[in-house]
């Protein structure tokens, strides 16, 4: 019997054109955004990396800004945090994306430099709840500033503005738990937006108030246990296998 015949013509060096594929993703010279993130985190290879993760690209980032400008709007006009509503579902998505095979052109390069996986991710995340909190603290702060309902307190108006960090924290770990198990982005974003979708609907039945999901603390230390328990389910799920050289 003969042995495995390989599809590729005899005439085609795939090694070559793998170093060809590898040599368009990474030829482009590095920004000063990504100069910048080479020298804190002492590593070209992991700061470009972290600038192709997809949710932190420009229409990424766009469209976040766009969802949480409605969200704002919608709070000026109906008086309901919806910002508080909106931005953990938006960061849920947004981390799941982070963890990119299927979806990153440079998830193969990465997982081939000497930098491990999990701290590709690791970085990835961190820079992505960040942008997301960021991004979501100002819409919720400007929304709070101009057309919080009257006869609002300080303390509540925090509340409002900064208490949905909490759920938003609980929710980003879900989804990234959820992508790293299942090894898709698309199905730990899709456990995320539905997990919370879930969780906002759940508080609607108990106290009558869709922002009970962002604003209630009595649901901020579930929140955190969570959170800590899906932070170390994805932690193991892109551990390297014993046995394997790192």
């Amino acid at each position: 019997m003969s042995g495995p015949r390989s599809d590729a013509p005899d005439d085609v060096d795939l090694g070559r054109v793998w170093i060809s594929v590898a040599a368009q993703v990474w030829r482009r010279q590095p920004g000063w955004l990504e100069r910048t993130a080479g020298r804190v985190l002492r590593s070209p290879g992991l700061a470009r990396a972290l600038l192709t993760a997809p949710s932190l690209l420009l229409p990424w980032l766009l469209a976040s800004v766009v969802v949480l400008a409605a969200g704002a709007a919608a709070t000026l006009s109906s008086g309901q945090p919806l910002v508080a509503l909106l931005a953990p579902a938006v960061a849920a998505a947004a981390i799941a994306y982070s963890y990119g095979p299927g979806i990153d052109p440079a998830w193969e390069l990465s997982c081939s430099m000497a930098v491990s996986d999990r701290m590709v991710l690791l970085v990835r995340a961190l820079a992505v709840f960040a942008v997301n909190a960021v991004l979501g603290l100002a819409a919720s702060a400007v929304a709070a500033a101009v057309g919080l309902p009257a006869g609002s307190t300080s303390g509540a108006a925090a509340v409002v503005t900064f208490g949905w960090l909490i759920p938003m924290t609980a929710v980003c770990a879900f989804a990234l738990a959820v992508a790293t198990v299942a090894r898709s982005a698309s199905v730990g974003a899709a456990a995320g937006v539905t997990a919370w979708l879930i969780i906002v609907l759940s508080g609607r039945v108990a106290s009558g108030n869709f922002a009970a999901a962002a604003t209630d603390t009595v649901l901020f230390l579930p929140y955190l246990a969570i959170g800590a328990f899906c932070a170390v389910v994805a932690l193991y799920a892109t551990r390297i296998p014993r046995g394997t050289p790192s």
